[in-house]
Formats: C-alpha cells, sequence, structure tokens
C-alpha cells in the first residue's frame, strides 16, 4: 500500500491481500482494521470511501501492519481488542475464546427464559469464557441475578475485566463448571452454557480458531465430543429447580446426539433444539 493514496484505495488494496490470504470476510475485516486504525467507526470509513478522502502517512503505515498481521490469520477481534455480542462491546484477546456470532442465539433463548421465569430470575452461565452470555443476560434481563463460572483462569480474567469495564453486576468465579455452585442446588432459574464440543479429534479448519482460540474452550474430551456438555448439563440438572431451563450450545453435527444424550439421563422434560441463524443446529433448550 503505497503512500498519497486515498483511503478507499487503501481499503481496496486490503481487501485484496486478505481474499488472496484466504480470510473468510476480506471486505468487511478490510473496513473493520480501517476503523479501528483511524480510531472511529466502520460508517465512517465507508462514507470517507465514498468521499475520497486521503489516506495519510500515520494511517497508512499503521493500517499496513494490520492488514498483514490478519492477513496470517490473527483473529480480527485479537487486532482491535473488541468482540461484539448482542448489544455488548467484549474485549478479547490472547487465552479467550471469540464469542461467536452464532452464540448470540444462544443468549436470546437463554434471556427469554429468565424473562419468562419472572421478575427476579438467577440464571447461572457454566464455562462463561469472555462472560459473553452471562453479560448479555445482565444487560437485558437487570432485574436477573447471574453468576458465572470459568475454569481458565486467563480466561476468568477477561470475563471480569469486561464486567468491570461495561459496570454489569455479575459475579463471576474461577472454578470447574462441573462442580460450581454447590450453595446453588436446586435453587436457579435458568443455566446457560456454550460449553467445549468439538470431537477430541476433530482439529478446525479456520486458523482463527485451530491457532488462536485456547483449547480448553474448543475440545468436548471425548470422541463425539460431549463429554464436556454432559458433565455440564448433569451439573445444570442439580442447580435447576424444578421446572428450570437449560440453554446448552453445541456442534451444527450434535443436534441429535446432545437432545439424546439428555434425554437418556432421566432428568430432562420438553428436550428441544433450535438452529442459529444460518439454519444449523445450534442450541439444545431442556426443562428440568
Amino acid at each position: 500500500m503505497s503512500e498519497g493514496r486515498t483511503l478507499r484505495a487503501e481499503v481496496e488494496a486490503a481487501r485484496s491481500v486478505l481474499a488472496a490470504a484466504g480470510v473468510p470476510s476480506p471486505e468487511s475485516d478490510a473496513v473493520a482494521l480501517a476503523a479501528f486504525a483511524l480510531s472511529t467507526d466502520p460508517g465512517e470509513v465507508r462514507a470517507r470511501m465514498i468521499l475520497r478522502v486521503p489516506a495519510h502517512e500515520a494511517f497508512t503505515e499503521r493500517y499496513a501492519g494490520l492488514v498483514a498481521d490478519r492477513a496470517t490469520r490473527v483473529p480480527l477481534q485479537h487486532l482491535t481488542g473488541t468482540a461484539h455480542f448482542r448489544r455488548l462491546a467484549l474485549t478479547v484477546g490472547p487465552g479467550v475464546f471469540v464469542p461467536r456470532p452464532e452464540t448470540e442465539v444462544v443468549a436470546g433463548l437463554a434471556i427469554k427464559a429468565a424473562e419468562d421465569a419472572g421478575a427476579s430470575p438467577r440464571v447461572v452461565d457454566l464455562c462463561t469464557g469472555s462472560g459473553a452470555l452471562a453479560l448479555a443476560v445482565k444487560d437485558e434481563v437487570p432485574g436477573a441475578e447471574v453468576l458465572a463460572v470459568e475454569i481458565s483462569d486467563l480466561a476468568h480474567a477477561w470475563a471480569v475485566a469486561n464486567r468491570d469495564r461495561l459496570g454489569l453486576d455479575v459475579d463471576i468465579r474461577l472454578g470447574d463448571a462441573a462442580e460450581a455452585f454447590p450453595e446453588l442446588e436446586g435453587a436457579v432459574d435458568v443455566v446457560v452454557s456454550n460449553p467445549p464440543y468439538i470431537p477430541q479429534d476433530a482439529v478446525p479448519v479456520d486458523p482463527e480458531v485451530r491457532d488462536h482460540d485456547p483449547e480448553v474452550a474448543l475440545y468436548g474430551r471425548s470422541d463425539d465430543g460431549l463429554a464436556v456438555p454432559r458433565a455440564v448439563a448433569a451439573r445444570a440438572a442439580a442447580l435447576l429447580r424444578p421446572g428450570g431451563v437449560l440453554v446448552m450450545e453445541h456442534a451444527d453435527t450434535q443436534g441429535q446426539s446432545l437432545p439424546r444424550a439428555l434425554w437418556a439421563t432421566g432428568q430432562w422434560s420438553d428436550v428441544q433444539d433450535h438452529p442459529d441463524l444460518a439454519g444449523r443446529p445450534r442450541v439444545t433448550v431442556a426443562r428440568r
């Protein structure tokens, strides 16, 4: 990317670089990185592109470095430090799973279950990672008591930092989801979880996931990927009151196997699976 060009030319060149590197969304990533380099938003970048505003040297140098890093498949969110999730802007980076758009469907189902539970529902997020699900629930159901647990000390630190920056009152603990919150057994209205669920021998194709998301947040520790989800569901069964609701994300290949596993325990009723926005199996909802 050479000096003296317009912002539009710089972004279009970046898009070509990212497309050649196999980045799945080169155009939007090129704009997002430009917005980050300019300390503005993508809408403003697009407006300046239309107006053919010049690209200044300081921007050009910074932007070139960001684009080069993204071309090596460093996650966009690691470069900008931000992952957008429903109404929240979460801080993320190395050591924490980057929340995905499909998980917003999980959050929506948990929020509905919390709202249906009454004025002051108690919601627990098992395997909270960056805190995305717990914080989204508290943000959209302010009257809820929300608690969360994360086993990774690095991810726990990211979740606490997000909570404190957003000013949301969520109790975030460091610990094992399979043993969490013994004092709340039988007293929780909603348990939500995005547990590790990738089959143990399945290696993610996307470098952003394979090389940058922590393994503890990815692999379900069994050939079918369901060892961790089963353990988390067992803990949810102990935590939920009669009639309480579990909302759990799963891989798009587990839309039948996870509901079957829950039915087989005899602990759940009204087990249903829900698709994500792309129509793929994504979330199992079960009633205690």
